[in-house]
């Protein structure tokens, strides 16, 4: 933290918070709607990383007095209780370093975003179904806990009440920054309910976490899509099976398909699945960018190649490995209950670390 620079960044950051402060309580401001919108959302942009470095000035100012007792100290009780004051002050002054450190790191533009969650059933059959639909309620269950919103966008059942693929759009705060590591292989572990001989069975799930994309964000020609109507399947109202409201685009150039049929009316199902497409296409571009830099490759924790193993669940043992972090958690019927905060918060942490590791060369 002895950088010139970043100390002199941080000072502009609190003179211009103290600015805005300032002119957000004016009520020439509070008369124009638009500057007003404008300013409240840099100040509380800038809010974050104030607020540390304020923390951080009055550390250092703790710190410097606790050195101060230590020099003044005359009996061996004092200088005991300084010591440990020294030391719990410079634990707290290096946390808050790496905190503004990492608040100074560039931002994923895509942190602030919805997401669509994508969950398919891989290899293992209807074993990998029923995994596809627990994994589908575990986000559901994180999702509630974080006060986030889920609707399934689409969902293709297997006959014994898994499912084959699920799409679903996660609404709230700030939730493709929680859940954009979950891209990948999920493998699972366990001995199947329909297996006489006990023998451990594995199976896997493939995950896909897209940003939600505005329709400015992306431009997709209309030439190049293909769209059918169908009649759609299922539980739901009187259409089921009569009216063609279910909509098939093919987006011809890449290849991609998307179907919605969970809607009523054929347009309101036309309009989720241009939605889906749009988050695919950017997702696939995303993931061809990421793959044409290996060195920004190693730098993430994996947050895009859905073709990357990333997690295993192994039943019998009652662990979840990570193997990115090469970490292990023994607590698998929480997990599977929605209890993800852990495993997010490592895999936030060390992508963290790889970052300010980065910078720092």
């Amino acid at each position: 933290m002895a950088n010139l620079t970043l100390f002199q960044k941080l000072d502009q950051f609190e003179a211009r918070y103290g600015e805005l402060t300032h002119q957000l309580a004016s009520p020439e401001v509070h008369a124009d709607s638009a500057r007003f919108q404008k300013l409240a959302r840099t100040h509380a942009e800038l809010a974050e990383v104030v607020a540390k470095y304020r923390e951080w000035k009055q550390i250092e100012k703790d710190l410097h007095g606790a050195r101060q007792m230590l020099l003044e100290a005359e009996d061996a009780e004092m200088k005991q209780l300084a010591h440990d004051e020294e030391r719990h002050l410079e634990a707290r002054k290096e946390a808050a370093e790496r905190d503004l450190k990492v608040l100074l790191l560039p931002r994923d533009p895509n942190d602030e975003k919805n997401v669509l969650l994508e969950i398919r059933a891989g290899t293992g059959g209807n074993e990998a179904a029923l995994f596809a639909g627990e994994l589908f309620r575990m986000y559901s269950r994180y999702a509630e806990s974080q006060g986030w919103r889920v609707e399934v966008l689409e969902s293709s059942p297997s006959s014994l009440g898994g499912l084959k693929e699920v799409v679903a759009a996660i609404a709230g705060q700030k939730v493709y920054s929680k859940l954009k590591y979950e891209s990948g292989v999920h493998r699972v572990q366990r001995v199947p309910e329909t297996e006489a001989s006990g023998r451990i069975h594995t199976s896997t799930v493939t995950v896909a976490i897209m940003a939600e994309i505005e329709e400015e964000e992306i431009k997709i020609d209309v030439k190049d899509l293909k769209v059918d109507t169908f009649r759609a399947g299922g539980a739901g109202g009187q259409n089921v099976n009569k009216v063609e409201t279910a909509i098939r685009i093919t987006h011809i150039p890449s290849g991609v398909v998307v179907a919605c049929q969970e809607e009523r009316s054929q347009g309101q199902n036309r309009m989720r699945a241009m939605s889906i497409l749009a988050a695919r296409l950017a997702a696939a571009s995303k993931e061809k960018a990421v793959s044409a830099h290996a060195e920004a490759r190693r730098v993430q924790v994996g947050t895009g190649d859905r073709s990357e193993k990333i997690r295993t669940y192994n039943f019998p043992q009652n662990r979840c490995t990570e193997h990115r972090l090469e970490q292990s958690w023994h607590n698998l019927p929480l997990i599977m209950e929605g209890e993800l905060h852990p495993i997010l918060e490592a895999l936030r942490r060390a992508e963290e670390d790889a970052l300010l590791r980065g910078s720092d060369a």
